[in-house]
């Protein structure tokens, strides 16, 4: 398998919230044996899954009309193993994070300093760690923007090679059809951030923003978790991570129901950004699932059997797994996709995949996590003529 070696620097003064080398050595120790296969196997996959790669890339660009996809040169195309996957979402995060960590020991060193001797390195590692080494069997690929490649300014598209080839023989499928099939949605990701070079700088400060805002409260975070306990109803002294809490959003096209932790933890401010994100979010995992099912048996000759299966595969997890998966919000990341589908669908059927392209023109022209579920308002803002 491939690695990438990214240089990620931070202030080696201020201390180390998160030990990002032990998170990536214990998601490698804890994450759970990939396929049997013999080297010749290793060998055959990977020079398929680079293979179906190169090839989804003509489609991705025939389905979405998108320019970019005739050149993705400044980026790279990496085949990883599990561990892996889990180092580079560590150098991901770290990306990500440190600004937000530099601004805490600036404004508030105290705080940080606390923190770390609570906490430690090694823990915070270690819980980290733990996350991405579950997370490490379930991913079958992942654009990263980020972390900058071997080849330019543009990411890494990481196809994880166990993974994908579990599934393809849990599902008993063709391997060829179901890794160009898989491809085809990772690599619409990489089109994106090349139809749209303005968006990583975009995505980077926004996530810069939401982490520094939440970090500027850190001193308030003992009342906020003890509002969020009262709010959900729970007795004294009880955490509120230990109950879940189910929120239903926009199912009346904009109010929010339940009572989700993050609409208590985090002020108004703090909740239009990671509006913002999700909306992003659901646009780029809705439209990636649109280019992966514009393929017919054509392209895919077992496409039908695959998307069968695979939709049915969700059904059959333990409740173990559920558990976890909504801790860590997957359940919500799937609902992005669908959510962010429907949103496509619905701007392609009356504008056009030309009127929908607008989208990657302009920071102005993302929609908002409302009109992501009212998508006719969205076409409205953006002023596009309708079909018939």
């Amino acid at each position: 398998m491939e690695s990438n070696e990214p240089t990620v620097s931070s202030n080696p003064q201020r201390p180390q919230l998160v030990n990002w080398d032990f998170a990536a050595g214990s998601a490698a120790r804890l994450a759970p044996a990939g396929p049997t296969m013999t080297p010749r196997e290793i060998a055959a996959a990977v020079d398929d899954l680079r293979a179906q790669a190169d090839a989804s890339v003509a489609h991705v660009h025939a389905i979405s009309r998108l320019d970019a996809a005739r050149d993705l040169r400044d980026s790279e195309l990496l085949i990883v193993d599990r561990a892996s996957w889990a180092k580079a979402n560590t150098q991901s995060f770290r990306v990500l994070v440190e600004p937000a960590l530099n601004h805490l020991a600036q404004s508030k060193p105290e705080i940080l300093k606390a923190a770390s001797v609570s906490l430690g390195g090694n823990l915070t590692g270690a819980q980290l760690g733990a996350i991405l080494a579950f997370l490490s069997s379930k991913v079958l690929g992942q654009y990263d923007p980020f972390v900058p490649s071997r080849n330019g300014a543009g990411g890494r598209l990481m196809l994880v090679a166990p993974n994908i080839i579990s599934v393809e023989r849990e599902l008993n499928v063709d391997p060829s059809d179901f890794r160009l099939w898989v491809c085809l949605h990772e690599q619409t990701h990489r089109v994106q951030f090349a139809a749209a070079p303005w968006l990583k700088d975009h995505m980077t400060s926004a996530i810069s923003e939401l982490t520094t805002g939440m970090m500027d409260k850190a001193d308030t975070l003992s009342e906020r978790l003890a509002a969020a306990a009262k709010s959900l109803g729970m007795p004294k002294g009880e955490h509120p991570g230990r109950r879940s809490a189910a929120v239903e959003q926009w199912p009346d096209g904009g109010k929010v129901h339940g009572t989700g932790l993050l609409s208590v933890l985090q002020d108004p401010d703090d909740k239009a950004r990671l509006s913002h994100l999700t909306a992003v979010m659901s646009l780029l995992e809705g439209h990636a699932n649109v280019v992966m099912d514009g393929v017919d048996a054509r392209i895919v000759p077992t496409v039908k059997t695959i998307r069968r299966r695979f939709n049915a595969r969700g059904k059959s997890r333990g409740p173990v797994e559920k558990l976890i998966r909504q801790l860590l919000g997957l359940d919500a990341k799937m609902r992005q996709y669908s959510d962010g589908a429907k949103f496509v669908r619905r701007v392609v059927d009356q504008t056009g995949m030309e009127g929908f392209n607008l989208v990657w023109e302009a920071e102005a022209n993302l929609p908002t996590e409302r009109e992501i579920h009212t998508p006719d308002e969205w076409i409205d803002r953006m002023s596009l003529t309708r079909h018939g």
